[in-house]
């Protein structure tokens, strides 16, 4: 399993998240303390927003403990928008291209869970893209394709609608072809304007999420696991639960792939 963080509110230096706290992503990469695996050795990326509508993007395959540009990249670089992960390989090999966060135009995208039986979804999965979302595709771990598949459900115009879209799809395709049934999705994206994430498992068993303010005024922080010991301050997002982060504040939703409508898989 992986460990991420991700902050929207006014403009913050990224090592706010990725270095200075106790319990930081750089901390949580060799030592984690809410995950199955403790080291997140294989490999680490950020991207931010600036004045520009796409994000910014600086991953590598080295641990995240080890690489001096990332903690001068962290010193620098202000934004009020980030996405940090730290990642411990369950599919794909270990190359820069299957390290998160994944971009696709303004859209950024990181994840932390695992689809089963992926190894026989993925084609099928690969065959519901258009020609410039698979060509767009250029790893090999189910996350990015998860991402793909919510862009061509319509990520920009329902994000939550298409994340659940793309998961009831993976769950059908896998019932389907009589393989197992099992989605674990802890993940943020953004489009530069709001942060969202969703918790959910089709087994009930997601990766953790929690939530607590940062930041001058109104910021938000949704990580992993805690920054820091204060557990006041930490809020434990609950399985089947999606949270936006926006101009208005922090809007927290029920989130399921019950009775979503899924469009029918076409053959390549």
């Amino acid at each position: 399993m992986c460990r991420w963080a991700a902050y929207r509110g006014e403009p913050l230096y990224l090592e706010e998240l990725v270095t200075s706290p106790a319990h930081s992503l750089i901390e949580q990469s060799h030592c984690a303390t809410r995950a199955k695996t403790a080291t997140n050795g294989d490999g680490f990326g950020v991207a931010w927003y600036g004045d520009h509508p796409e994000p910014g993007r600086y991953r590598d395959i080295l641990p995240a403990w080890s690489d001096c540009n990332l903690k001068s990249i962290a010193r620098q670089i202000r934004s009020p928008l980030f996405l940090a992960h730290v990642r411990a390989a369950t599919g794909g090999g270990t190359r820069r291209d299957n390290c998160h966060p994944f971009v696709f135009g303004r859209w950024s995208f990181m994840h932390n869970g695992q689809i089963g039986d992926f190894e026989h979804l993925r084609r099928p999965m690969e065959s519901m893209l258009d020609n410039d979302l698979y060509s767009a595709r250029t790893g090999t771990t189910d996350s990015e394709l998860l991402f793909l598949l919510a862009m061509q459900f319509g990520l920009d115009h329902d994000p939550l609608g298409a994340i659940a879209e793309a998961l009831a799809f993976i769950e059908q395709l896998a019932s389907h072809l009589e393989r197992q049934v099992l989605v674990r999705f802890t993940a943020a994206f953004s489009d530069g304007h709001d942060l969202y994430a969703v918790r959910y498992a089709s087994d009930w068993k997601a990766p953790t999420l929690y939530a607590a303010p940062m930041g001058p005024s109104g910021g938000y922080c949704l990580v992993s696991e805690p920054l820091n010991d204060d557990d006041s301050a930490w809020v434990e997002i609950p399985d089947g639960t999606a949270v936006i982060v926006g101009e208005n504040g922090v809007d927290v939703r029920l989130f399921s792939t019950q009775g979503t409508p899924v469009r029918k898989y076409r053959s390549a």
